[in-house]
């Protein structure tokens, strides 16, 4: 991981060499964190995850069924690839 204040941005390709998948860049402003860049290929299978993740919640919900674990639930939407 690496972390960086947001004025590095004034040189950004230095930053964008520093990116890759697995390994985001997290952007500081006042010394708080801020933003953070990632690969986005990265990015959009996070997005695939926790939109699968929150679909099954609110199916589960809707069911009243028993609780899905995690794993159960990252199982189902990788045996569907």
């Amino acid at each position: 991981m690496s972390i960086r204040p947001i004025s590095d941005l004034r040189n950004y390709p230095k930053v964008l060499e520093d990116i890759s998948q697995g390994n985001p860049v997290h952007l500081t402003k006042n010394g708080r964190g801020s933003y953070v860049i990632m690969d986005i290929a990265e990015f959009e299978e996070y997005t695939k995850e926790r939109a699968a993740l929150l679909l099954l919640l609110e199916l589960n919900k809707a069911e009243n069924t028993k609780t899905i674990s995690l794993d159960d639930v990252i199982k189902h939407f990788k045996d569907k690839e």
